[in-house]
């Protein structure tokens, strides 16, 4: 395995800074839930942090033999589970590596320990910690911890999207197709990957370059910090796009399922455009 890196840390937010200004009028439970979704992940992400780097011996496989998890995964979702009960008790939970828990509250957290569970065990750094809250089936809070750059992306629903507390917003008006730069992801299933990379083969000619990091979190929140013009990905799960999903949205870009499958974000003028290419080239047929 490659040498430790420097241990990466995340900047010390208030949820005032890390969600901006609170709207007047709005719900207050709102607000608790993003206090307490901006604890739970910065909490995981620093338990992710400093044991990055190490030698692992327990990593074991879900879905096949290149869907790996860690004690890393686990133990981050089992302190996520236990700051919930003691924080939002009557709160449903359903997390990556087998959490659930019923709720009575009406409120639901969707969360991912460790997105990107590859590119952590090789020494990569692209993972990140999502955490999302749903009242009433839907989303209204996101947070995407990245400790290896010592980024908090956040947002509540109706309050714009953050990072480090600054607002950003998607590059609206900075691509045609053409010249767009586009993220995306690949599954593990053999048929499901030479399916994608059928599509990619017609996507790449048409666009400016495709990047692939590994974090679908991560890569929804840089189409929302206009890193990259749009992304795609088939066969996410909700723990993959609930807290990303909000962050882009409240960015201002657009995110939609297509034929269940296929999740598409962008800026709104690349969204027509590319979801026509997409949708063309067979993305969301399934395997």
């Amino acid at each position: 395995m490659p040498a430790t890196p420097p241990a990466p840390g995340l900047p010390a937010l208030a949820p005032g800074e890390a969600f901006g200004a609170a709207v007047p009028g709005g719900d207050p439970l709102v607000s608790e839930l993003a206090g307490v979704a901006l604890e739970v992940a910065a909490g995981a992400a620093h338990l992710a942090a400093e044991a990055w780097g190490a030698h692992r011996e327990d990593v074991g496989t879900k879905s096949s033999a290149t869907d790996m998890v860690s004690e890393v995964d686990r133990a981050a979702e089992a302190l996520i589970s236990r700051l919930l009960s003691e924080r939002r008790p009557d709160d449903g939970l359903l997390g990556e590596e087998g959490a659930r828990r019923p709720g009575r509250s009406g409120v639901r957290w969707v969360v991912d320990p460790l997105d990107g569970t590859t590119n952590y065990l090789f020494g990569v750094p692209a993972w990140s910690v999502s955490v999302a809250a749903q009242l009433d089936g839907r989303t209204v809070v996101g947070v995407v911890a990245d400790p290896a750059r010592g980024e908090v992306w956040a947002a509540a629903a109706g309050r714009g999207a953050f990072r480090n507390g600054e607002r950003c917003r998607v590059a609206e008006g900075r691509s045609e197709l053409g010249t767009a730069l586009v993220a995306t992801g690949f599954g593990y299933d053999r048929r499901r990957r030479a399916q994608q990379a059928e599509v990619v083969a017609v996507l790449l000619p048409e666009v400016r370059d495709i990047r692939r990091f590994g974090s679908a979190a991560l890569d929804l929140c840089w189409v929302a910090g206009a890193r990259v013009d749009a992304y795609y990905e088939v066969g996410l799960n909700e723990w993959d796009l609930a807290a990303g999903m909000l962050i882009c949205e409240e960015a201002g870009g657009c995110v939609a399922q297509l034929d269940g499958e296929l999740v598409v974000a962008s800026t709104p003028s690349l969204a027509g455009p590319l979801r026509a290419l997409l949708l063309a080239a067979g993305a969301a047929v399934p395997t």
